[in-house]
C-alpha cells in the first residue's frame, strides 16, 4: 500500500476500511500481535506462587503462572486433552496444579501433564509430551512480554530499542525504577474504536489545545499542536507554576531516586509498538496496554505506578491519577467519535496527515509492511513509534493519556481495579 503525498503538507493516511474490515483485522492478528512481543500483565500481579492471570494474544487466549519455584511460566490456554479452555476466570489463584473443567487432565504451573482420569491404564502415553504448550517469555520494566512467533524477532532490538531511542540514552529509563514500582491504581477502559486510532491519537498533539485542558496548562508547550515522541531524548517541560503531573498542577511526591537533573520537571511518552504506551514523570509511571479485542473494539489498561512507599502509607493519590485518567477519557472518547466515520463512504481513501502529524506515516507504513502478503517482517526494525532518522530538535513532546481521580466518572466499561 502506497501513501502518496497530497500536497507538501498533507500526506494521505490509511483508507477508512483498514479501520473497520473484519479481514484486515484479522490479518492484523496474525501478523503482528501474534508475531511480535506483546505485553501481558503486571509481574507483581503474579505475587505468590499458584497466581495465574490468563490475556487474549492476538486470536490466543494464553496464561501466565507464578510457579512453585517463584519462576515465571506462559503457556496456550488449551488443554492438550480435547481442547477445552484451561484456565475459565481472567485471573485466580491455584494450591498446586492447573486442572482442565472438562475432563479433570491436570498440569502442574510449569506445564507438565501430571494426572489425568485413568491415566495409569494407558502406560504408553508420554506425559512429557502431552504438557501444555509454552509460550516464550520475558520480563522486563517489572512487565511479563510474551510472543507467540516460532521465531521471535529479538527483544532487546525491538521492545529495549524503542525505549531507548526514544530517550536516547539506554540507561534513561532505569533511572524511574519501573521494575520496582508499585501499583498505586489500575484503570480498564473498553474503547469502541479501532486500536490503530488510539495509536495514532497516542502519537501526536495536534488535537491536545482542542480536548485537553488540564494537560496543556501543565505541560504548555502541547498547546502549540506538535508532539515531541519523535524527538530523541526531549521531553515536555513543566509550566513554570506547575509544582508536579497533576490536574491542578499542584504538588505530587518526591522525585525517584534516580531521576537525573534532565529529567526532572520533564514529561516523555514513549510508543512501544505494537500495544504499549509508557509515560514518564519524575515521581510516577504510567503504562498503557492495549488488547485489540474487534476491529472496533480496544480494551485498554492503564497502570499508575509509584514508589512502594507512597503506595504503603495510604498517600491520596487522586490528584496524580486524575490527570491522566481525564486525557484518557478525552482521548478515547475523540477515537470512539472517529470510529463510525471509518465506515463511510466520505473517508473511504483515508484522510490527510498535517506536518505536526507526518510522523504517524510512518505508523502506517510500519502497518502495511506487516500486512504485505509474504513471510512477513518479524520486527526487523524497532517497534518505535517515531520516523526514520528522528531529529535531535526539541519540541513539544506527545501527549500520554492522561489521569483522573478515584472518585471521577469513567467511560462505559471503565472500571477501578484495586491494586
Amino acid at each position: 500500500m502506497t501513501l502518496a503525498p497530497v500536497s507538501p503538507s498533507l500526506l494521505a493516511t490509511l483508507p477508512g476500511r483498514m479501520y473497520t474490515d473484519a479481514g484486515v483485522f484479522a490479518e492484523e492478528q496474525e501478523r503482528i500481535f501474534e508475531s511480535l512481543w506483546f505485553c501481558a500483565v503486571r509481574a507483581a500481579d503474579l505475587e505468590r506462587p499458584g497466581a495465574f492471570r490468563t490475556v487474549q494474544v492476538g486470536r490466543e487466549s494464553v496464561v501466565i503462572t507464578r510457579t512453585r519455584r517463584g519462576g515465571l511460566a506462559a503457556f496456550l490456554n488449551v488443554c492438550r486433552h480435547r481442547g477445552a479452555r484451561l484456565c475459565t476466570e481472567e485471573s485466580g489463584e491455584v494450591r498446586r496444579n492447573l486442572q482442565c473443567p472438562y475432563h479433570a487432565w491436570t498440569y502442574d504451573l510449569d506445564g507438565r501433564l501430571v494426572a489425568a482420569p485413568n491415566l495409569q491404564r494407558m502406560p504408553d502415553v508420554d506425559r512429557g509430551e502431552r504438557g501444555l504448550l509454552p509460550v516464550r517469555l520475558r520480563e522486563w520494566l517489572g512487565y511479563v512480554w510474551v510472543c507467540l512467533a516460532e521465531e521471535p524477532p529479538s527483544f532487546e532490538e525491538t521492545v529495549v530499542a524503542a525505549v531507548s531511542e526514544r530517550l536516547g540514552d539506554p540507561a534513561a529509563v532505569q533511572r524511574y525504577g519501573v521494575d520496582g514500582l508499585a501499583l498505586g491504581r489500575r484503570i480498564r477502559y473498553d474503547v469502541a474504536a479501532n486500536w490503530k486510532l488510539i495509536v495514532e491519537n497516542f502519537m501526536e498533539c495536534y488535537h491536545c489545545a482542542t480536548i485537553h485542558p488540564e494537560l496543556t496548562e501543565v505541560l504548555p508547550e502541547f498547546a502549540d499542536g506538535f508532539a515531541a515522541q519523535y524527538f530523541v531524548g526531549h521531553g515536555a517541560q513543566f509550566a513554570a507554576e506547575a509544582e508536579g503531573f497533576t490536574v491542578d498542577g499542584g504538588g505530587g511526591f518526591a522525585p525517584f531516586a534516580g531521576i537525573a537533573e534532565e529529567q526532572d520537571r520533564r514529561y516523555y511518552a514513549i510508543t512501544v509498538r505494537p500495544q504499549v504506551f509508557v509515560n514518564l514523570v519524575p515521581d510516577h509511571v504510567i503504562v498503557h496496554r492495549m488488547f485489540p479485542m474487534a476491529a472496533d473494539r480496544t480494551v485498554v489498561e492503564c497502570d499508575w505506578l509509584y514508589a512502594p512507599d507512597v503506595v504503603a502509607s495510604g498517600a491520596d493519590l487522586s490528584r496524580s491519577v486524575e490527570l491522566f485518567h481525564r486525557v484518557n477519557a478525552q482521548d478515547f472518547a475523540a477515537c470512539e467519535r472517529t470510529q463510525p466515520a471509518m465506515a463511510s463512504r466520505a473517508y473511504r481513501a483515508g484522510g490527510v496527515l498535517v506536518p505536526s502529524e507526518h510522523h504517524i506515516g510512518e505508523f502506517h507504513r510500519w502497518v502495511s509492511e506487516r500486512l504485505r502478503p509474504g513471510p512477513g517482517p518479524q520486527g526487523s526494525s524497532p517497534a518505535m513509534s517515531s520516523a526514520g532518522p528522528v531529529p535531535a530538535d526539541p519540541g513539544p513532546a506527545d501527549p500520554g493519556p492522561a489521569d483522573q481521580q478515584a472518585a471521577a466518572a469513567l467511560p462505559d466499561g471503565g472500571t477501578y481495579a484495586s491494586p
